[in-house]
């Protein structure tokens, strides 16, 4: 008899992270129930006895979060969640602490947010974000394309946060004749030297001493505002601040005032906090501050390569075989 699973979430959703194909791989070794359980559904105050024997949950991004009681009275014999998304930090204690393990697509999610973001280091150190045409008549002059930028040829460029993100992001950019630093205390000396990045141990040292800085810190509660006027205040004249990690992380008025200050410098921001910034805000209208919908993520084609990742995850811990992506408590700590 194959082992029951449910897809939790919505429809759309899922259809974007679990493809046919991929479904159909489930298919054959698991007993999937027709429904998609969403948070309406799983939260109606009605018996599930449908659930009971539910041994597997595949999701993406709109999990329903669920407590310990209502896991135990609705799931009370889920094994593992596999999530076809990044974070796990606003669904999975609960379930750790019913012993449930979690899998989670932060692998795949990865991949488009280094991309994006190295593709836009090597932007800005070409000085693209001062000098690009935005309005009606032309902006550019000799000065703007020669420089004070210093192109992408043994430029310094700051990596705050040596997560899988932020590592794969160093991993990339020795692709270029690149000088790397990166701050993270959890960063031991021999592995930064194993990624050929320079360790950096006080943050406003990282903002002083690189054209570019990219921001990829954990998102917990020890990381809120860690990025404040001790570092905007000492960024060079033209330097960058890239941010597709998370917004919470930025002391938002502190770099508004920073870039208000010396307009030559600029930011990059694919998150915010909130976000979207509230309307009225400062951010909207700066000349040199560039806003993104929260992109850099798994978007479009992307998005099915999440679901991929976690069918082989089943399919390898079903084998008995070692998984790649499985979230322990420890990693939350550590983790986006």
């Amino acid at each position: 008899m194959k082992p029951k699973a449910i897809f939790m979430g919505r429809k759309e959703a899922i259809a974007n992270a679990y493809s046919e194909e991929t479904q159909a791989k489930l298919g054959q070794s698991l007993e999937i129930l027709p429904d998609f359980y969403t948070q309406d559904l799983l939260r109606d105050g009605k018996a599930h006895p449908e659930l009971q024997n539910v041994a597997y949950a595949f999701s993406t991004w709109g999990i329903t979060a669920l407590t310990e009681a209502e896991i135990a009275s609705l799931l009370p014999s889920l094994k593992a969640v596999f999530y076809a998304a990044g974070t796990v930090q606003a669904f999975a204690r609960p379930f750790m602490s019913r012993g449930v393990k979690i899998f989670s697509a932060w692998g795949a999610n990865g991949v488009p947010v280094a991309e994006v973001t190295v593709a836009e280091i090597i932007l800005a150190n070409k000085g693209i974000f001062q000098t690009m045409h935005k309005g009606a008549s032309p902006v550019w002059s000799e000065h703007d394309a020669a420089g004070p930028h210093p192109g992408n040829y043994d430029a310094n460029v700051g990596v705050i946060g040596a997560g899988m993100i932020g590592t794969m992001v160093i991993r990339r950019l020795k692709d270029y004749r690149l000088n790397v630093k990166v701050f993270d205390p959890f960063l031991t000396e021999e592995r930064a030297a194993a990624l050929g990045a320079e360790k950096v141990s006080y943050l406003p040292e990282l903002f002083a001493s690189c054209h570019v800085i990219s921001n990829h810190l954990a998102n917990n509660e020890q990381t809120v505002g860690m990025i404040d006027r001790r570092c905007f205040d000492v960024m060079a004249d033209n330097a960058v601040f890239i941010n597709t990690g998370r917004g919470q992380q930025v002391v938002e008025e502190d770099m508004i005032a920073a870039l208000q200050e010396k307009p030559t410098r600029a930011a990059v921001l694919d998150v915010t906090w909130p976000e979207p910034p509230q309307p009225g805000s400062p951010l909207y209208t700066m000349p040199n501050v560039i806003l993104t919908p929260h992109a850099a993520g798994s978007l479009g084609n992307e998005v099915a390569r999440m679901g991929e990742y976690m069918a082989d995850e089943y399919a390898a811990l079903a084998a008995g075989l070692p998984t790649k992506y499985e979230v322990t408590e420890a990693m939350l700590a550590t983790m986006a």
